[in-house]
């Protein structure tokens, strides 16, 4: 009976097992861990999932006959609840539908680019509507004008005396001038008065801090002189006290009858 060396390799973190079996072993036979047996399966580094029922000496390498056999006990995955396929076709119909629409760096058959074609059919139509433009633009321009005159006071039915229509430069502005016009806008009119209020209190808030300063100044300044005046008025009384005592203590004058007695 031929002796085969085995090497178990376990999931980590267990230990591989090394071990001595016969040929005619079986794979279900071999020493794995009930708690590994009923989730796993067993496997060489070049097949796959390895039958029960598979003896030792069909694993046997043709080129290397000792060579040890090692089989790798690999846990089995939970399978999931299926749909993947689904999800595949729902995610292609959506990159599908996601193709971009910009083709204007193509070039046609003739090498030119398509954008560079869709850019000159966009200027020839612009300038076939050229002149559809510009009429609309005097159009607008007229009508401008139109609703000036009427804001002057000129209007279709005044004319001059050859009964040609009156022009902008025929408008008397010093008589357009005397005439009474109501202003009746109440937004500029309550920013003005808003504006003519804030003016004033600012005036009135610097007028008053002028004042305080002016006070407070001259506050300090007369009791500045108060108290020099009050330190003359001490000086002046201490040499008035200092002479009375100098005096008071000065011996009497010797008066003439006494010397003569002397």
């Amino acid at each position: 009976m031929t002796i085969q060396t085995v090497f178990l390799i376990f999931p980590s973190p267990l230990n591989s097992l090394q071990i001595q079996l016969p040929l005619t072993t079986l794979i279900s036979s071999l020493p794995v861990p009930s708690a590994l047996a009923s989730t796993s399966y067993l496997r060489t580094t070049r097949s796959g999932p390895l039958s029960p029922c598979t003896p030792l000496s069909e694993l046997i390498h043709e080129d290397a006959p000792n060579h040890p056999i090692t089989l790798h006990v690999t846990p089995r995955l939970l399978g999931g609840k299926g749909g993947f396929g689904s999800q595949l076709r729902a995610a292609g119909g959506r990159m599908s539908s996601g193709k971009a629409t910009n083709v204007d760096s193509c070039r046609d058959l003739s090498g030119r680019r398509l954008g560079t074609i869709k850019e000159a059919q966009r200027q020839a139509e612009l300038l076939e509507s050229e002149p559809a433009l510009r009429a609309q633009a005097q159009a607008a321009e007229k009508a401008k004008l139109e609703a000036l005159e009427r804001k002057l006071g000129i209007n279709a039915a005044e004319s001059s005396e050859d009964g040609s229509k009156r022009k902008i430069e025929d408008v008397d502005l010093a008589e357009l001038a005397r005439k009474k016009h109501k202003f009746e806008d109440n937004k500029f009119l309550e920013e003005s008065r808003e504006i003519n209020d804030n003016v004033r209190s600012a005036v009135s808030a610097a007028l008053l801090l002028k004042k305080k300063k002016k006070k407070e100044k001259e506050a300090k300044t007369g009791g500045g002189e108060k108290g020099k005046e009050k330190v003359v008025v001490d000086e002046k009384a201490e040499q008035v006290k200092k002479a009375e005592k100098d005096r008071l203590d000065m011996p009497p004058p010797v008066t003439a009858g006494a010397a003569t007695t002397a």
